[in-house]
């Protein structure tokens, strides 16, 4: 069962403001780098189907450093996350 979460019009400390808006921007640096991996793998695929294992590998490579960077802001919103719960 679900407990409803009850909000609050009382304005909130600059301090949970700040820290709201950087998991925002984690979230979404998360997603739109998790989005580039996704599609780097998929053209690595497309290359490797072309027989281009150059280019393969090449898109092999950006999809890793987006899913590195992607894991990273994922990693420090968890952070944020773990001490709500």
């Amino acid at each position: 069962m679900k407990t409803k979460e009850v909000t609050s019009n009382k304005k909130q400390p600059a301090s949970l403001i700040a820290e709201n808006k950087k998991g925002i921007d984690n979230h979404k640096k998360a997603a739109t780098h998790f989005d580039a991996a996704a599609k780097s793998h998929l053209d690595a695929a497309k290359h490797h189907e072309n027989g281009n294992h150059e280019k393969a590998a090449k898109s092999t490579v950006e999809a890793h450093g987006h899913a590195c960077v992607a894991n990273e802001a994922q990693k420090e919103d968890v952070k944020h996350h773990t001490n709500k719960i």
